[in-house]
Protein backbone atom coordinates (compact mmCIF):
# COMPACT_ATOMS: atom_id res chain seq x y z
CA UNK A 1 0.00 0.00 0.00
CA UNK A 2 0.91 3.63 -0.43
CA UNK A 3 0.32 5.06 3.04
CA UNK A 4 0.58 8.70 4.10
CA UNK A 5 1.17 9.59 7.74
CA UNK A 6 0.11 13.12 8.72
CA UNK A 7 1.57 14.26 12.05
CA UNK A 8 1.04 17.73 13.51
CA UNK A 9 3.73 16.94 16.09
CA UNK A 10 6.70 14.69 15.34
CA UNK A 11 9.99 15.84 16.80
CA UNK A 12 12.59 14.35 19.09
CA UNK A 13 11.84 10.93 20.59
CA UNK A 14 11.21 12.36 24.05
CA UNK A 15 7.53 11.44 24.34
CA UNK A 16 5.47 8.30 23.88
CA UNK A 17 3.48 9.51 20.88
CA UNK A 18 6.53 10.41 18.77
CA UNK A 19 8.26 7.15 19.67
CA UNK A 20 5.26 4.99 18.76
CA UNK A 21 4.55 6.89 15.52
CA UNK A 22 8.13 6.52 14.30
CA UNK A 23 8.00 2.85 15.24
CA UNK A 24 4.80 2.45 13.18
CA UNK A 25 6.43 4.15 10.18
CA UNK A 26 9.54 1.97 10.36
CA UNK A 27 7.59 -1.29 10.68
CA UNK A 28 5.25 -0.42 7.81
CA UNK A 29 8.28 0.24 5.62
CA UNK A 30 9.84 -3.06 6.70
CA UNK A 31 6.70 -4.81 5.46
CA UNK A 32 7.11 -3.30 2.01
CA UNK A 33 4.61 -0.44 2.20
CA UNK A 34 5.45 2.90 0.59
CA UNK A 35 5.18 5.39 3.44
CA UNK A 36 5.19 9.17 3.12
CA UNK A 37 5.28 11.36 6.21
CA UNK A 38 4.19 14.99 6.52
CA UNK A 39 5.24 16.76 9.72
CA UNK A 40 7.03 19.85 11.04
CA UNK A 41 10.09 17.70 11.74
CA UNK A 42 13.18 18.10 9.55
CA UNK A 43 14.42 14.84 8.06
CA UNK A 44 16.76 13.75 5.28
CA UNK A 45 15.08 10.35 5.04
CA UNK A 46 13.25 9.60 1.79
CA UNK A 47 9.49 10.04 1.93
CA UNK A 48 9.55 12.75 4.62
CA UNK A 49 7.94 16.11 3.84
CA UNK A 50 8.64 18.99 6.21
CA UNK A 51 6.20 21.86 6.74
CA UNK A 52 6.56 25.07 8.74
CA UNK A 53 5.56 25.35 12.38
CA UNK A 54 2.75 27.58 13.56
CA UNK A 55 4.04 30.91 14.83
CA UNK A 56 2.60 31.49 18.30
CA UNK A 57 4.35 34.88 18.54
CA UNK A 58 5.18 35.72 22.18
CA UNK A 59 4.25 32.17 23.25
CA UNK A 60 6.78 30.42 20.98
CA UNK A 61 9.29 29.84 23.80
CA UNK A 62 6.62 28.35 26.05
CA UNK A 63 5.38 26.07 23.24
CA UNK A 64 8.92 24.93 22.39
CA UNK A 65 9.70 24.32 26.08
CA UNK A 66 6.72 21.98 26.30
CA UNK A 67 7.70 20.07 23.17
CA UNK A 68 4.38 20.65 21.42
CA UNK A 69 5.41 22.67 18.36
CA UNK A 70 2.55 22.31 15.88
CA UNK A 71 2.61 22.04 12.10
CA UNK A 72 1.31 24.83 9.90
CA UNK A 73 -0.86 23.33 7.11
CA UNK A 74 0.77 23.39 3.67
CA UNK A 75 -1.96 22.89 1.10
CA UNK A 76 0.43 22.13 -1.77
CA UNK A 77 2.40 19.45 0.06
CA UNK A 78 -0.72 17.86 1.57
CA UNK A 79 -2.46 17.62 -1.80
CA UNK A 80 0.65 16.20 -3.44
CA UNK A 81 1.12 13.50 -0.80
CA UNK A 82 -2.56 12.64 -0.31
CA UNK A 83 -3.34 12.39 -4.03
CA UNK A 84 -0.51 9.86 -4.40
CA UNK A 85 -1.69 7.66 -1.51
CA UNK A 86 -4.01 4.68 -1.22
CA UNK A 87 -4.87 5.50 2.39
CA UNK A 88 -4.00 8.34 4.77
CA UNK A 89 -3.49 8.00 8.54
CA UNK A 90 -3.99 11.30 10.40
CA UNK A 91 -2.61 11.35 13.92
CA UNK A 92 -3.87 14.51 15.62
CA UNK A 93 -6.92 16.81 15.56
CA UNK A 94 -4.96 20.02 15.11
CA UNK A 95 -4.63 22.45 12.18
CA UNK A 96 -2.74 20.21 9.73
CA UNK A 97 -4.74 17.14 10.67
CA UNK A 98 -8.00 19.00 10.05
CA UNK A 99 -6.69 20.28 6.69
CA UNK A 100 -5.60 16.77 5.69
CA UNK A 101 -9.02 15.33 6.53
CA UNK A 102 -10.71 18.02 4.39
CA UNK A 103 -8.41 17.32 1.43
CA UNK A 104 -8.95 13.55 1.75
CA UNK A 105 -12.70 14.13 1.52
CA UNK A 106 -12.31 16.44 -1.46
CA UNK A 107 -10.10 13.93 -3.31
CA UNK A 108 -12.11 10.86 -2.16
CA UNK A 109 -9.02 9.29 -0.61
CA UNK A 110 -9.85 6.99 2.35
CA UNK A 111 -8.34 8.00 5.65
CA UNK A 112 -8.05 6.75 9.20
CA UNK A 113 -7.37 8.72 12.36
CA UNK A 114 -5.83 8.14 15.78
CA UNK A 115 -6.63 9.38 19.27
CA UNK A 116 -3.24 10.11 20.79
CA UNK A 117 -4.03 13.46 22.42
CA UNK A 118 -6.06 13.21 25.62
CA UNK A 119 -7.97 16.41 26.56
CA UNK A 120 -6.05 16.41 29.84
CA UNK A 121 -2.82 16.74 27.84
CA UNK A 122 -4.18 20.09 26.63
CA UNK A 123 -5.91 21.35 29.78
CA UNK A 124 -2.86 20.63 31.96
CA UNK A 125 -1.08 23.59 30.36
CA UNK A 126 -3.64 25.83 32.04
CA UNK A 127 -3.74 23.92 35.34
CA UNK A 128 -7.25 22.62 34.49
CA UNK A 129 -6.51 18.94 33.89
CA UNK A 130 -8.96 17.88 36.63
CA UNK A 131 -11.84 20.01 35.32
CA UNK A 132 -14.56 17.71 33.94
CA UNK A 133 -16.26 20.67 32.26
CA UNK A 134 -13.13 21.83 30.42
CA UNK A 135 -12.09 18.34 29.35
CA UNK A 136 -15.59 17.52 28.09
CA UNK A 137 -15.50 20.79 26.13
CA UNK A 138 -12.21 19.73 24.50
CA UNK A 139 -13.67 16.32 23.58
CA UNK A 140 -16.54 18.16 21.87
CA UNK A 141 -14.21 20.50 19.98
CA UNK A 142 -12.04 17.63 18.81
CA UNK A 143 -15.17 15.92 17.52
CA UNK A 144 -16.72 19.00 15.89
CA UNK A 145 -13.65 20.02 13.92
CA UNK A 146 -12.06 16.66 13.18
CA UNK A 147 -13.34 13.29 14.39
CA UNK A 148 -16.92 13.64 13.12
CA UNK A 149 -15.47 13.27 9.62
CA UNK A 150 -13.56 10.10 10.51
CA UNK A 151 -14.77 6.60 9.62
CA UNK A 152 -12.04 4.96 11.71
CA UNK A 153 -10.28 5.96 14.93
CA UNK A 154 -7.27 4.06 16.23
CA UNK A 155 -7.59 3.87 20.04
CA UNK A 156 -4.46 2.58 21.83
CA UNK A 157 -6.59 1.19 24.68
CA UNK A 158 -10.13 0.11 25.48
CA UNK A 159 -10.06 2.83 28.15
CA UNK A 160 -9.90 5.66 25.59
CA UNK A 161 -12.39 3.92 23.26
CA UNK A 162 -14.89 3.94 26.11
CA UNK A 163 -14.20 7.63 26.74
CA UNK A 164 -14.91 8.44 23.11
CA UNK A 165 -18.22 6.58 23.15
CA UNK A 166 -19.20 8.35 26.37
CA UNK A 167 -18.50 11.67 24.63
CA UNK A 168 -20.62 10.90 21.57
CA UNK A 169 -18.00 9.70 19.07
CA UNK A 170 -19.60 7.47 16.44
CA UNK A 171 -16.72 6.19 14.28
CA UNK A 172 -15.43 2.63 13.92
CA UNK A 173 -13.15 2.43 16.97
CA UNK A 174 -10.16 0.12 16.55
CA UNK A 175 -8.54 -0.76 19.89
CA UNK A 176 -4.92 -1.47 19.00
CA UNK A 177 -1.96 -1.10 21.33
CA UNK A 178 0.92 1.00 20.03
CA UNK A 179 3.11 -2.01 20.75
CA UNK A 180 6.48 -2.54 22.41
CA UNK A 181 9.81 -2.42 20.63
CA UNK A 182 11.52 -5.86 20.44
CA UNK A 183 14.52 -4.36 22.27
CA UNK A 184 12.52 -4.51 25.51
CA UNK A 185 13.03 -8.08 26.71
CA UNK A 186 13.55 -9.82 30.03
CA UNK A 187 17.00 -9.78 31.54
CA UNK A 188 19.18 -8.65 34.40
CA UNK A 189 22.15 -6.30 34.50
CA UNK A 190 24.54 -5.14 37.21
CA UNK A 191 23.74 -1.92 39.01
CA UNK A 192 26.27 0.89 38.64
CA UNK A 193 28.72 0.92 41.56
CA UNK A 194 27.13 4.07 43.05
CA UNK A 195 23.74 2.30 43.22
CA UNK A 196 25.00 -1.12 44.31
CA UNK A 197 23.49 -0.90 47.80
CA UNK A 198 20.39 1.07 46.76
CA UNK A 199 16.80 0.04 46.03
CA UNK A 200 16.40 1.56 42.55
CA UNK A 201 13.02 2.89 41.46
CA UNK A 202 12.46 3.89 37.84
CA UNK A 203 9.83 6.16 36.33
CA UNK A 204 9.79 7.22 32.68
CA UNK A 205 7.95 9.91 30.73
CA UNK A 206 7.80 13.58 29.85
CA UNK A 207 8.51 15.89 32.77
CA UNK A 208 5.11 17.57 32.78
CA UNK A 209 2.34 18.27 35.28
CA UNK A 210 0.09 15.36 34.34
CA UNK A 211 2.94 12.83 34.70
CA UNK A 212 3.21 13.70 38.44
CA UNK A 213 6.84 12.69 39.00
CA UNK A 214 6.76 14.99 42.04
CA UNK A 215 4.50 12.47 43.78
CA UNK A 216 7.24 9.85 43.57
CA UNK A 217 9.85 12.19 45.04
CA UNK A 218 7.52 13.12 47.90
CA UNK A 219 6.61 9.46 48.45
CA UNK A 220 10.25 8.48 48.83
CA UNK A 221 10.73 11.24 51.40
CA UNK A 222 7.93 9.58 53.42
CA UNK A 223 9.23 6.03 53.04
CA UNK A 224 10.70 4.13 55.97
CA UNK A 225 13.56 3.25 53.64
CA UNK A 226 14.16 6.71 52.17
CA UNK A 227 17.90 6.57 52.84
CA UNK A 228 18.39 3.44 50.74
CA UNK A 229 16.17 4.40 47.78
CA UNK A 230 17.53 5.77 44.52
CA UNK A 231 15.03 7.34 42.10
CA UNK A 232 15.78 7.32 38.38
CA UNK A 233 13.56 9.63 36.29
CA UNK A 234 14.05 8.95 32.59
CA UNK A 235 12.73 11.82 30.51
CA UNK A 236 12.87 15.44 29.43
CA UNK A 237 10.42 18.28 29.89
CA UNK A 238 9.62 21.72 31.28
CA UNK A 239 9.50 20.62 34.94
CA UNK A 240 13.09 19.36 35.08
CA UNK A 241 14.43 22.19 37.27
CA UNK A 242 11.47 22.02 39.67
CA UNK A 243 11.89 18.28 40.07
CA UNK A 244 15.62 18.65 40.71
CA UNK A 245 14.94 21.27 43.38
CA UNK A 246 12.32 19.06 45.02
CA UNK A 247 14.72 16.12 44.92
CA UNK A 248 17.38 18.05 46.84
CA UNK A 249 15.49 17.18 50.02
CA UNK A 250 16.30 13.48 49.61
CA UNK A 251 19.50 11.88 50.85
CA UNK A 252 19.94 10.28 47.43
CA UNK A 253 19.03 12.92 44.88
CA UNK A 254 17.08 11.66 41.84
CA UNK A 255 18.96 10.87 38.64
CA UNK A 256 17.02 12.89 36.05
CA UNK A 257 18.04 12.58 32.39
CA UNK A 258 17.02 11.37 28.96
CA UNK A 259 18.21 7.92 27.88
CA UNK A 260 18.52 6.12 24.57
CA UNK A 261 16.41 3.03 24.06
CA UNK A 262 19.42 0.76 24.66
CA UNK A 263 20.38 2.54 27.87
CA UNK A 264 16.79 2.47 29.09
CA UNK A 265 16.60 -1.29 28.65
CA UNK A 266 19.77 -1.65 30.71
CA UNK A 267 18.32 0.59 33.45
CA UNK A 268 15.08 -1.42 33.54
CA UNK A 269 17.14 -4.59 33.91
CA UNK A 270 18.92 -3.37 37.04
CA UNK A 271 16.06 -1.50 38.71
CA UNK A 272 14.00 -3.05 41.51
CA UNK A 273 10.66 -1.31 40.95
CA UNK A 274 8.82 0.78 38.36
CA UNK A 275 6.46 3.57 39.49
CA UNK A 276 3.89 5.13 37.18
CA UNK A 277 2.41 8.20 38.93
CA UNK A 278 0.76 9.80 35.87
CA UNK A 279 -2.66 11.40 36.27
CA UNK A 280 -3.66 11.17 32.59
CA UNK A 281 -2.57 8.45 30.17
CA UNK A 282 -4.11 7.01 27.01
CA UNK A 283 -1.90 3.90 27.10
CA UNK A 284 1.56 4.48 28.60
CA UNK A 285 3.95 2.51 26.47
CA UNK A 286 6.64 3.42 29.02
CA UNK A 287 4.86 1.33 31.62
CA UNK A 288 4.33 -1.52 29.15
CA UNK A 289 8.02 -1.49 28.25
CA UNK A 290 8.93 -1.91 31.90
CA UNK A 291 6.54 -4.78 32.58
CA UNK A 292 7.56 -6.49 29.32
CA UNK A 293 11.04 -6.71 30.81
CA UNK A 294 9.59 -8.16 34.01
CA UNK A 295 9.98 -5.04 36.16
CA UNK A 296 7.12 -4.93 38.66
CA UNK A 297 5.05 -1.71 38.58
CA UNK A 298 3.25 0.39 41.15
CA UNK A 299 0.64 2.45 39.31
CA UNK A 300 -1.55 5.44 40.13
CA UNK A 301 -5.22 4.43 40.03
CA UNK A 302 -6.25 7.72 38.43
CA UNK A 303 -9.59 7.38 36.63
CA UNK A 304 -8.07 9.33 33.71
CA UNK A 305 -5.26 6.86 33.16
CA UNK A 306 -5.39 3.65 31.16
CA UNK A 307 -2.24 2.46 32.91
CA UNK A 308 -4.22 1.43 35.99
CA UNK A 309 -5.61 -1.51 34.03
CA UNK A 310 -2.09 -2.99 33.91
CA UNK A 311 -2.30 -3.80 37.63
CA UNK A 312 -2.39 -7.54 38.27
CA UNK A 313 -3.06 -7.10 42.00
CA UNK A 314 -4.16 -4.37 44.40
CA UNK A 315 -0.53 -4.14 45.55
CA UNK A 316 0.32 -2.77 42.11
CA UNK A 317 -2.02 0.20 42.60
CA UNK A 318 -2.09 3.22 44.90
CA UNK A 319 -4.43 6.15 45.46
CA UNK A 320 -3.84 8.75 42.73
CA UNK A 321 -1.94 11.89 43.69
CA UNK A 322 -1.24 10.55 47.21
CA UNK A 323 2.48 10.41 48.07
CA UNK A 324 1.61 8.76 51.40
CA UNK A 325 -0.26 5.92 49.69
CA UNK A 326 2.60 5.50 47.23
CA UNK A 327 5.12 5.40 50.08
CA UNK A 328 3.18 2.53 51.66
CA UNK A 329 3.27 0.56 48.40
CA UNK A 330 7.00 1.19 47.98
CA UNK A 331 7.67 0.00 51.52
CA UNK A 332 5.62 -3.13 50.89
CA UNK A 333 7.62 -3.92 47.75
CA UNK A 334 10.93 -3.44 49.58
CA UNK A 335 9.80 -5.70 52.42
CA UNK A 336 8.41 -8.44 50.16
CA UNK A 337 10.94 -9.36 47.47
CA UNK A 338 9.26 -12.76 47.09
CA UNK A 339 6.06 -11.01 46.00
CA UNK A 340 7.96 -9.02 43.38
CA UNK A 341 9.66 -12.15 42.11
CA UNK A 342 6.41 -14.11 41.76
CA UNK A 343 4.35 -11.38 40.11
CA UNK A 344 7.22 -10.44 37.78
CA UNK A 345 6.73 -13.79 36.03
CA UNK A 346 3.03 -13.03 35.59
CA UNK A 347 3.80 -9.64 34.07
CA UNK A 348 6.17 -11.14 31.52
CA UNK A 349 3.40 -13.47 30.36
CA UNK A 350 0.77 -10.71 30.46
CA UNK A 351 2.89 -8.40 28.28
CA UNK A 352 3.11 -10.82 25.35
CA UNK A 353 -0.04 -9.28 23.81
CA UNK A 354 1.81 -5.99 23.35
CA UNK A 355 4.32 -7.41 20.86
CA UNK A 356 4.77 -4.87 18.08
CA UNK A 357 4.26 -7.33 15.20
CA UNK A 358 0.77 -8.23 16.44
CA UNK A 359 -0.10 -4.54 16.68
CA UNK A 360 1.16 -3.75 13.17
CA UNK A 361 -0.97 -6.65 11.87
CA UNK A 362 -4.05 -4.91 13.28
CA UNK A 363 -3.03 -1.51 11.89
CA UNK A 364 -2.68 -3.06 8.43
CA UNK A 365 -6.12 -4.61 8.84
CA UNK A 366 -7.58 -1.16 9.61
CA UNK A 367 -5.92 0.36 6.55
CA UNK A 368 -7.24 -2.45 4.32
CA UNK A 369 -10.73 -2.04 5.78
CA UNK A 370 -10.54 1.71 5.07
CA UNK A 371 -9.70 0.97 1.44
CA UNK A 372 -12.71 -1.34 1.19
CA UNK A 373 -14.95 0.75 3.52
CA UNK A 374 -15.48 -2.29 5.74
CA UNK A 375 -16.65 -1.90 9.33
CA UNK A 376 -16.60 -5.32 11.01
CA UNK A 377 -16.04 -3.79 14.46
CA UNK A 378 -18.43 -0.84 14.18
CA UNK A 379 -20.20 -0.24 17.51
CA UNK A 380 -18.46 -3.28 18.97
CA UNK A 381 -17.12 -1.39 21.98
CA UNK A 382 -19.67 -0.46 24.59
CA UNK A 383 -18.64 1.20 27.88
Amino acid sequence: MRIAIIADVLGEENNGTTITVKRLIDHLKERGHQVKVVSPSKSTKPGYYSVDKIDFKIFNKYVAKNGVELAKPNEKILREVISDSDVVHILMPFAMGCAAARICRELSVPFTTAFHVQPENVSCHFGLQKSKTINKFIYKKFYKYFYRYAEYIHCPTRFIADKLIQNGYTADLRVISNGVDPAFTTGKSEKPEKYRDKFCILTTGRLTKEKRQKDLIRAVSKSKYSDKIQIIIAGLGPLENKLRKLGEKLKNQPDISFHTKEDLVNIIHYCDLYVHPSYAEIESIACVEAITCGLVPVISNSRMSAARFFALSDKNLYKASSPSALAQRIDFMIEHPEFRNDISKKYIEYAEKFQIEKCIDKMEEMFNDALAHRHPSKNKYVP
